[in-house]
């Protein structure tokens, strides 16, 4: 089992002294990948669930975040859960995480993106709502397509994006493409991660008969499109108070990662609470 700390400045707040702290005390600690999340815009009125989403809340970008912190660590993994991609464009984004993983040397190897659950961001992108999984999908061919490309250039034709013989340089650090993981709790996010994903990182607070599902349906989508679905990850939400056995149980499951937020108010108890975990389960 990997696994990784994730980090919510929109609710821990984005002092970058506190970033830096607590991604460094994570890769001391033997975490192998630091996540931070991701609005573009929240709005008053926002709801996440059954729950209002206060509109101040500072979730910085998380790419930027992510910069921050492979400069001042060495070994951990960066990652996002979730980047909303269908608020992004492509061919820009991929000239960004490329250009992170050469500076981290090749450490932006969990790049977990999303639909988003907010009508108004989309709206505030210029997207429409009830095409952003099309979109979504076609971004990810787009990002593969740019990074495998030569100094020939790749050209595409899609429903929402299109161009001619681009370049985009430089490359990934190993000259591959960069993972990409799916997030989400629908049919539709399953699909999409055995389609097209390098791995599965559902949200969300379903059933256990629920959960089962959508790894079928995540396998069998990765099969029907000429996968080999036991070679994509399945990454799920844990908690700072696990167990070994809580961790052994959803081994069992098929989990291969799992990420916990720090959740204490305070750096020197995010320290703790990171410490504690690392020790309970055996990490470093």
């Amino acid at each position: 089992m990997k696994f990784g700390i994730s980090y919510n400045p929109g609710f821990l707040g984005s002092d970058p002294d506190q970033l830096i702290a607590v991604a460094r005390h994570a890769e001391d600690c033997g975490f192998e990948s630091f996540y931070v999340p991701e609005h573009i815009v929240l709005y008053p009125g926002a709801m996440l669930g059954p729950a209002p989403i206060p509109p101040a809340l500072p979730f910085a970008d998380p790419l930027e975040c992510l910069s921050f912190v492979a400069a001042a660590t060495s070994r951990i993994l960066l990652g996002t859960a979730v980047l909303l991609l269908p608020y992004h464009h492509p061919v820009v984004l991929a000239k960004r995480l490329a250009t992170i993983d050469v500076l981290s040397k090749g450490r932006m190897r969990l790049l977990t993106v999303g639909l988003g659950t907010l009508p108004g961001e989309a709206a505030a992108a210029g997207v429409d709502f009830a095409a952003r999984g099309r979109r979504a999908n076609e971004a990810i061919d787009v990002l593969r397509l740019l990074w495998a490309g030569d100094a020939e250039g790749v050209s595409f034709d899609g429903e929402f994006f299109a161009f001619d013989r681009l370049c985009s340089f430089p490359k990934p650090h190993r000259a591959e493409a960069l993972p990409v993981h799916v997030g989400g709790s629908s049919a539709a996010a399953s699909r999409r991660a055995g389609q097209r994903g390098d791995g599965y990182f559902p949200g969300g607070r379903l059933a256990a008969p629920e959960r089962a599902r959508q790894l079928e349906i995540m396998r069998a989508a990765a099969t029907a499109a000429g996968r080999d679905a036991g070679a994509l990850e399945y990454t799920r939400w844990g908690a700072m108070d696990m167990s070994a056995a809580d961790v052994e149980a959803r081994a069992g499951l098929g989990v291969t990662r799992l990420v916990a937020g720090v959740s204490a108010a305070g750096l020197d108890e995010q320290r703790e609470e990171m410490s504690a975990f690392a020790g309970r389960l055996g990490l470093g």
